[in-house]
């Protein structure tokens, strides 16, 4: 194997030098076998030792060595798979906010904030994935309907791992996914010139832009031309956030207590 890179090297040194892929197969694999229109066998995830491997090649993976496309791949899907990993931990099944909630008063943490994600040599928090990796590396916008936080009112989790040729694709799949085939979510309402969107959107307000018009402007792209599109436009409109639901994004029903 050393030598046969050797070889390849000496003939191709742009091709030695080029940044080495990391392989998601294991998690692509069981994304396809437990993932149903977005909602997740957890169950399914826990007795798979498949995952469990899959898990540890993310805790030893060097991803500063990759293209971006692939890094931000890399990082998405570490988050995705370590939030199925954190409900099943705590053995989880109604919502993800069960998990380190406020107990009188004690505050906690919640379960963004537990050092439980083991990738790239270190050991990390959700929110240190999400917002010191992700939000602060790669600056874009898509990535929040590509994370999923374990809840009904986050984006579907997508049935496939994020690769870095596709991940374009991907993404805007998702956008429009979540944007526009999710009316509970987010929808434009001509008649009373109101934008309903998800919270999402005006927790991450900044990263599209800022102010209401703005955030508008930027959904205006994937909008077809119409009343609704010029609405967008205008910024003469009243913007009210949905609902957000909470309840654990799994195929079976949430257990009862």
């Amino acid at each position: 194997m050393i030598a046969s890179t050797l070889a390849v090297a000496a003939l191709d040194p742009l091709a030695a030098a080029a940044p080495l892929a990391f392989d998601h197969a294991e998690w692509d694999a069981l994304l396809h076998a437990h993932v149903t229109a977005g909602l997740v066998d957890y169950d399914a995830f826990a007795r798979s030792a498949e995952f469990g491997a899959y898990l540890g090649r993310l805790a030893s993976a060097q991803p500063d060595a990759l293209a971006q496309a692939d890094r931000l791949a890399f990082w998405i899907n570490t988050y995705n798979a370590y939030t199925i990993q954190q409900v099943n931990a705590h053995a989880e099944r109604r919502s993800i906010r069960n998990i380190r909630k406020t107990l009188g008063m004690l505050p906690l943490k919640g379960p963004w904030s537990e050092p439980m994600v083991h990738a790239a040599g270190r050991t990390l928090t959700l929110d240190e994935v999400e917002h010191e990796i992700i939000r602060k590396q790669f600056r874009e916008p898509r990535i929040h309907f590509a994370l999923v936080c374990a809840a009904l009112g986050c984006p579907p989790l997508r049935s496939e791992a994020y690769v870095g040729a596709r991940l374009e694709e991907q993404l805007e799949d998702q956008a429009r996914a979540f944007l526009l085939r999710s009316p509970a979510k987010n929808r434009v309402d001509v008649a009373s010139r109101t934008l309903f969107v998800s919270p999402i959107l005006v927790w991450y307000r900044d990263d599209f832009g800022g102010g209401n018009a703005a955030i508008a402007r930027w959904l205006a792209r994937y909008w077809p031309e119409g009343e609704e599109k010029r609405l967008l436009a205008s910024g003469a409109f009243d913007l009210r956030e949905t609902d957000y639901d909470w309840t654990l994004n799994s195929v079976a029903r949430p257990r009862q207590e």
